[in-house]
């Protein structure tokens, strides 16, 4: 079975959003079903086709939330020990070379990447630039303008 690296804070929220799923949502399905049951004739019923579209949507959504769970490497950032060297849920501060912009990524699972707020996938150009390297080194990504250098200021486990 492969598993799938995931940070304790993206399991969280994937246990919260399958809480969530659960006891919100799914009542919310079996109620409007039944709403829209009790108005008779199923044949043309667009308020009974949703329902059960919906339903459909969240019983398929818990299923791919808890085999996500199930398969899930969880590591917890601040109980890393990789001797300042650049892993998966490091949280890296970088100077663009050509720029001089600075930007601060967190090394995250595929289904916590949101690069709005500084997390990149594990799998992404950048992150498999940045794996294994230490701060004062130079990563070449290579990005779809072109290579760009990335030095590295710091890493963190947070």
């Amino acid at each position: 079975m492969i598993k799938t690296p995931l940070t304790k804070n993206g399991a969280e929220q994937l246990r919260a959003e399958l809480h969530r799923l659960k006891t919100v949502e799914r009542p919310s399905v079996i109620a409007a079903i039944a709403e829209a049951r009790s108005h008779g004739d199923l044949s043309e019923n667009a308020e009974y086709d949703a329902a059960k579209e919906r339903q459909g949507f969240v019983e398929g959504r818990i299923a791919e939330v808890e085999s996500k769970l199930s398969t899930a490497q969880i590591i917890d950032p601040a109980l890393l020990d990789a001797d300042g060297r650049c892993v998966f849920g490091a949280t890296i501060d970088l100077e663009d070379l050509d720029s001089g912009a600075r930007v601060v990524y967190q090394i995250v699972g595929e289904d916590e990447a949101d690069l709005k707020s500084g997390k990149v996938s594990v799998s992404s150009p950048i992150a498999r630039a940045l794996i294994g390297k230490f701060a004062g080194d130079v990563a070449e990504v290579q990005a779809p303008g072109g290579v760009r250098e990335y030095e590295v200021i710091d890493v963190r486990y947070i």
